[in-house]
């Protein structure tokens, strides 16, 4: 139809003068970035890691009391420390203690550190106590598609996606840059998730029947960065009770990590 072809149009004219566009003040410090124009130039690729749950929110919590915030934090740790060890990322937690911070606020912290790479862990529980093992979870399309509509509306635009600052975009050019940004970072995702899997089956962390999974969790939804839920395993499965606080397993869990991030830098 005409209006296809006018989109396409438009989205050619942009792509010619978007990188024209002078992205935000970058918030770095000199020791993260070797130069000052953003991630093209960081000496390491920077990964925000989030633990789920905290404070007042426990997240699943076992029959024996142990509590999902506190797995959580401590595989958090566990992968901050494996990544950081060979000196090819930096990690920062969106929290290092037992306090909530909200759904938004996680994500939000990637953003604003324009970071490579959002990680969040869980560890959730079933009714069906049978079902053990780790799973990862990617934005689903339907979630997508409501998402960018959203992010178009608000703020009149107002920030910058993609290194181009939304507000002196036109509301359709902007819609359009979400919608490019977000299927990117889906697509990205799902690339990581898959190299994930096979990680995990190297190192002997056992997964779920079809492991890569799609939902539309809130944490996911940042439009301009790659980003996965990871299902470390179910606090409903005493076996996986006792894993999850093993420091091997946990170890584990985060080599599986590292190796799908290797992969998927190498490869994207």
């Amino acid at each position: 139809s005409n209006r296809t072809v006018n989109k396409i149009d438009m989205i050619l004219d942009f792509q010619k003068h978007a990188i024209t566009k002078i992205p935000s003040k970058k918030i770095a410090s000199k020791s993260t970035f070797t130069a000052t124009n953003g991630k093209l130039k960081r000496s390491k690729k920077l990964i925000i890691v989030d633990p789920g749950h905290g404070g007042g929110d426990p997240g699943a919590i076992a029959k024996n009391k142990v509590y999902e915030k506190n797995i959580t934090l401590s595989i958090a740790r566990a992968i901050k420390k494996q990544l950081e060890k060979q000196g090819k990322y930096k990690v920062i937690l969106t929290r290092n203690s037992d306090k909530y911070i909200k759904l938004r606020d996680r994500f939000a912290l990637a953003r604003k550190k324009d970071a490579d790479f959002f990680i969040s862990i869980h560890a959730d529980k079933l009714d069906n106590k049978m079902v053990r093992g780790a799973s990862v979870y990617t934005l689903s399309e339907t979630a997508s598609d409501k998402e960018t509509h959203k992010l178009a509306e608000r703020e009149n635009h107002s920030g910058v996606v993609a290194g181009i600052d939304l507000g002196h975009e036109s509301m359709e050019v902007a819609d359009i840059l979400l919608d490019f940004a977000m299927r990117e970072s889906m697509n990205q995702s799902k690339y990581f998730a898959n190299y994930l899997v096979k990680s995990f089956n190297k190192n002997k962390v056992k997964t779920i029947r079809n492991p890569h999974r799609y939902a539309g969790f809130a944490v996911l939804k940042a439009p301009d960065i790659p980003s996965v839920l990871i299902e470390t395993g179910f606090l409903s499965n005493p076996r996986d009770v006792r894993l999850l606080q093993d420091k091997n397993h946990q170890i584990n869990i985060a080599k599986s990590i590292e190796y799908g991030l290797d992969k998927f830098f190498l490869n994207n």
